[in-house]
């Protein structure tokens, strides 16, 4: 038994093969990308965390890092001046405030800050 084919039933068999086995490709390589994404944004996360720590310890920092007490979260610290307590959030490159973070800069700036005191008996 022959099988005969056109020259277009022949190309279009091999552009539907090679679209197919490109399809294919571009599935598995997409997922290897995301994955790589994923762990280069992991990184990242884990080195703001760690280097946030040692900000206070740079020439950058404008206050007397020994003032300075570190929360991690929602806010990365608090720094004790003399004549103000200022709420401090460090951030790199082109990362924003998240809405927690944003809430609370503006409940400081709606003056809705109070101190209590807790006495324990």
């Amino acid at each position: 038994m022959e099988i005969h084919l056109s020259l277009v039933e022949l190309l279009l068999i091999i552009f539907i093969s090679v679209l197919s086995v490109s399809l294919v490709f571009l599935y598995f390589f997409s997922k290897i990308i995301i994955s790589y994404k994923r762990k280069l944004r992991s990184q990242s996360v884990k080195f703001g965390q760690i280097s946030e720590q040692f900000i206070p310890l740079h020439s950058v920092f404008p206050w007397d890092s020994k003032q300075f007490r570190f929360l991690g979260t929602p806010i990365d610290g608090i720094q004790f001046e003399e004549d103000q307590i200022i709420l401090i959030e460090f951030k790199s490159g082109n990362s924003d405030l998240t809405t927690k973070q944003r809430k609370i800069r503006n409940l400081v700036q709606n003056g809705k800050v109070d101190f209590q005191v807790i006495r324990v008996k």
